[in-house]
Parts: C-alpha cells; sequence; structure tokens
C-alpha cells in the first residue's frame, strides 16, 4: 500500500569510464577477469529463488579462446519449464501487490550495484564470455544495463501519473495493472544490457518472469541473477532456466496463463513464434502480448556533399565494433564516385592501424566472432564473395578458427546492388559497398528504401541540408533508427529509443515509456458519488 505520491531520483546516463593505462577501472577488470580465468565457474538455473542443477552440464567457453573452460551451466528439460511457470505463478498476487515505489527500489538498487560493485565483473563476464572489448564491454553491460534500470523506473512512475480527467460529482481512475499471467523473456548473446532489460522491465510493472538466455551469454546472464538477488528481487519474480528454444517454446505457448512475450533475436525465429502464438489463441486467458526486435540490414547512405573522413570513421566504427555483430551495424553503403576514393583509402588506413585478438589485451580493438556456427556462416559470405567476379575483396577477408573465432573485418565492393550482401543480414565484421554516380542518387535512394525488408537502423552522410530533409523523408519507414552524420549504432538510453519496423520487430523502443506500456492492462475506474436513484432523464417530461 502506497502513502504517498513519490517522485523518484531523476536519472543521468552514466558516464563511459575510458580504461586507460593505469586508471582505477583498468586495474579491477583484470582482476576479474583473472578471477574468472582461473576457476571453472557453476552456473545453475534459477527457479524460485533456488539454485537447479541437472546431469547435463555443458561447458561455456571464451569465443577468442575456445580450448579454454570458464565453467559449466546445466541444461533443463520441459520439466524445469513447468516448474519456472509455476514459481512465477505463484509469486505473482505478493509481486503485483507490492506498491510500486518499492518494486522500483529493488531495480535502483541493482543499478547501483552494477555502477558500483558488481561494474568489473560483469564487464569480465561480458568480455570473456561474449569476447568484447573493454569498451564495448563497458557501454554495454554496465552503462547501458544501467541506464536500462534507472530511466524504466522514472518511465513506470511517469505512466502512473498519468491519469484521466474527471467530471462533476465522480472520480476517474486508472489502474496500470500487471499482464495476467507471466511473461516469457527470450534475449540475445550480443548485448548483456538488452538480456538483463527484457526480464526486468516486464518485472518493474509487476508481471513475473521466465527468462532464458542465449546459451552464449550464460556467464554474463549469471552475473545479473546474483545482483538480483542482493538487490532483494523476491523468489519466483525471475526464473533463470537454460532449456533448448523448441522445448521451452513447446510448454510456454501451450500454456493458458502465457501472458506475453519479450524478444530479442532472429526474424526467422521470431515469425515462428508468432505463428505459434496465432495458432494456440484461442488457449490463452487474454490475448498474448508480443514485442520483439529482431534483424537488420543497415545501411549507410552518402551523398557527394559528404565529408569523407567522417564517412570512412562512421563505416568502420558502425560496421565492425563487436565484430559487426550488433543488429544495428553498418553492413551495405552506397557512396558516390566522387568521393570513393578517398573513403576507401581512409577506411583502409584504419583498418590497417586496427589489432585483432584476444579482449584481455586491451589495444586489440577486433576481437572474435561468437561461436563455431556464426564462424561458419560468416565466412561462407566471404569465400563466395571471393569466387564472384562482379565483387572485389576491398579489405580482409582472412579469417582463422584455430584457437578463437577470428574473422578480419572485410569491405566488398559489388557492382551489382542486389548482390546478397547487399541484402541478407550476416550479423558479422562484413561490409559490402556501393559506388554509384551522383547523378543516380534518386534511384540510390530507391534502392535503399526496397532492397532489405529490414527497417531497423540507417544514416546519411550529407552537408546539403535539402538533401538530408529529402533522405529523412523518403526514407521515413526504412529504419526505426535514423542518423544524420553519424554511425548507424550505439543508442543511447533515454536520448534514442531503440527499435524497428518491417522484418525487424515490433518497434516498441526499448528504452522509452512506450516498452513499458506494454506490460501493462489498464483498469479504468469510475466512481459516482451521487447516483440517479431514477431511470428518468429531463427529456421525457410533458410538454
Amino acid at each position: 500500500m502506497s502513502f504517498g505520491l513519490f517522485n523518484v531520483p531523476t536519472p543521468a546516463n552514466e558516464p563511459v569510464k575510458e580504461y586507460r593505462p593505469g586508471s582505477p577501472e583498468r586495474e579491477a577488470v583484470k582482476k576479474a577477469l583473472e578471477d574468472f580465468r582461473s576457476q571453472e565457474t557453476d552456473v545453475p538455473m534459477y527457479i524460485g529463488g533456488k539454485e537447479v542443477r541437472t546431469d547435463r552440464k555443458l561447458r561455456i567457453a571464451p569465443p577468442h579462446d575456445h580450448q579454454h573452460t570458464l565453467g559449466y551451466f546445466y541444461e533443463g528439460d520441459a520439466q524445469h519449464v513447468k516448474e519456472a511457470i509455476q514459481a512465477a505463478l505463484t509469486a505473482k498476487d505478493d509481486w503485483a501487490n507490492l506498491s510500486w515505489e518499492h518494486r522500483a527500489a529493488i531495480f535502483l538498487k541493482v543499478a547501483e550495484l552494477i555502477a558500483g560493485p558488481y561494474r568489473a565483473r560483469i564487464n569480465a563476464a561480458t568480455m570473456l564470455g561474449q569476447s568484447k572489448n573493454a569498451y564495448q564491454a563497458e557501454i554495454d553491460s554496465a552503462c547501458e544495463l544501467i541506464d536500462f534500470l534507472r530511466f524504466n523506473v522514472h518511465y513506470a512512475a511517469d505512466i502512473y501519473r498519468q491519469q484521466p480527467a474527471s467530471s462533476p460529482g465522480v472520480w476517474n481512475r486508472l489502474e496500470y495493472r500487471p499482464l495476467e499471467g507471466f511473461v516469457f523473456a527470450l534475449t540475445p548473446f550480443n548485448f548483456t544490457a538488452i538480456a538483463g532489460n527484457l526480464p526486468t522491465s516486464a518485472a518493474l510493472m509487476g508481471n513475473t518472469v521466465i527468462w532464458k538466455p542465449a546459451y552464449s551469454q550464460i556467464l554474463s546472464a549469471k552475473v545479473i541473477m546474483e545482483v538480483l538477488q542482493e538487490a532483494g528481487l523476491p523468489d519466483g519474480v525471475i526464473n533463470l532456466i537454460y532449456v533448448d528454444g523448441p522445448i521451452a517454446g513447446e510448454v510456454i505457448f501451450n500454456h493458458p496463463d502465457f501472458a506475453g512475450i519479450h524478444f530479442t533475436g532472429s526474424t526467422g525465429v521470431f515469425q515462428q513464434i508468432w505463428g505459434t502464438i496465432g495458432a494456440n489463441i484461442h488457449k490463452y486467458k487474454t490475448y498474448p502480448r508480443i514485442v520483439g526486435e529482431t534483424g537488420g540490414k543497415d545501411f549507410v547512405l552518402v551523398h557527394e556533399s559528404a565529408n569523407a573522413d567522417e564517412v570512412a570513421t562512421g563505416l568502420v566504427r558502425g560496421a565492425f565494433e563487436y565484430q559487426g555483430q550488433k543488429c544495428s551495424a553498418a553492413s551495405r553503403a552506397y557512396i558516390p564516385s566522387s568521393l570513393w576514393k578517398a573513403v576507401e583509402a581512409k577506411v583502409k588506413q584504419f583498418l590497417g592501424e586496427m589489432k585483432m585478438g584476444v579482449t584481455e589485451d586491451f589495444t586489440n580493438f577486433i576481437n572474435a566472432v561468437i561461436d563455431e556456427r556464426a564462424f561458419k556462416k560468416i565466412t561462407a559470405y566471404i569465400e563466395e564473395a571471393k569466387q564472384n567476379d562482379t565483387v572485389e575483396v576491398v579489405a580482409g577477408g582472412n579469417y582463422d578458427g584455430t584457437k578463437g573465432y577470428f574473422i578480419e573485418p572485410t569491405v566488398l565492393l559489388v557492382k551489382d546492388p542486389n548482390y546478397r550482401t547487399m541484402c541478407e543480414e550476416i550479423f558479422g565484421p562484413v561490409l559490402s559497398i556501393y559506388v554509384y554516380e551522383p547523378s543516380e542518387f534518386e534511384n540510390v535512394l530507391q534502392l535503399v528504401n526496397t532492397t532489405s525488408p529490414y527497417a531497423l537502423t540507417g544514416s546519411i552522410f550529407a552537408k546539403d541540408r535539402y538533401v538530408i530533409e529529402h533522405v529523412a523523408h523518403t526514407l521515413q519507414n526504412a529504419a526505426g533508427n535514423f542518423y544524420i552524420n553519424d554511425k548507424p549504432t550505439g543508442a543511447v538510453v533515454g536520448q534514442q529509443p531503440f527499435g524497428g519496423a518491417r522484418a525487424s520487430g515490433t518497434n516498441d523502443k526499448a528504452g522509452s515509456a512506450l516498452n513499458l506500456y506494454r506490460w501493462v492492462s489498464a483498469r479504468t475506474i469510475k466512481e459516482t458519488y451521487t447516483p440517479p436513484k431514477s431511470f428518468e432523464y429531463p427529456f421525457l417530461q410533458a410538454e
């Protein structure tokens, strides 16, 4: 029961630490890396607050050093999914009835713990388990997750304040109830912050959650659960399971109390899930909320008025940070012939200065792709391009998977703007470039809009303001996050709410109130102080 209308702390984006040589944060994360490497971490499931282990142990290894064992996690089965659902439903009433400021306080404490005592640990887990360099881990697993937690509390307070008008003699109220049932959070490998946000955003609004992370993100997922428990999250509110996707889906999507899914992953999987939910719609107590951010084939469109050095920097950072394994990563670019030579020279210079290797060496900009499956998929695209007479490998193209899954940043120059690497999501360090004549700009604009089914991120580099406005209007449906003279990655919570439409998802904008609205079901309450005592209205009176 709340006894006040409370103002939550005003959120501000968590400052990004630089990890310069000799800095306290650098020494702290190095120590955490050593700790993880010196032991084999035991990673149980967490169901109803209990640690659950099975007789099926699966190995965790760094993608950049796949012979080293970081630890083991325990894979569950359908019975564990059922137990997690029951734990969530058992915890639901107490959690939903807890005053909202106490739910908020837990997640604000989580943010403080990550910002302080857990910062090095969660960054080190991300660096080792997902092969992110120190800076990429910092902006993800520390800063973005902290921002999600703090800003979501702020947005929740704003939502609860949104109330209807009342006429004389009436008080109208709006309750923002949690959904009726449980929420399923299905999270990806590439962002620890997303893995933390998908279950916690739904839980903040009073829901209880089944959380299934990608197997390649489990080490940092364990750290998130450690923080949630230390912050006092009640048992059963978020239940962390490691179960094969189809097995989990078979149980969850047939359960009458399934109330919603919060998803980030591939378009194909999301479409399959949507179809399954649709086929089972008659089984549910209510229509489930379906929230998903899926793939992207993100573009960089360059106009002849752009600055070549700015374009080259945007391309290299946008395409190759975290090995291109961001759903927002630049993967196709359209560059005018008048700028191409200057852009090409600068890109080659930058790539020649980049080092590739393990994350523990802080001088490495490029690390490994996530696993063997990704390595084989990405290198198959590169090999096919090498054999195609219409494609030139401008930079990179080499790879080695013997010690780690290393692929050089690769730039392909294509003659056909519809060549498959310009159209298909690769999710790796491969950038395809089409060079066009400046007079063909309008045609290229239509190519950008129609080549790919996705609409996640994109950018325009230009100095001509008329061109910028024209492109922004023409491509208004081609990207949910559109950038002007910047790379198409790096959305910041509270500044650039993130999400796209078309084949890229439901565009529910993580990092904004729009997302939290999906995890509540509003109830309108009208209270009349002097109810009428007769059916009659004045118009019924005789002349």
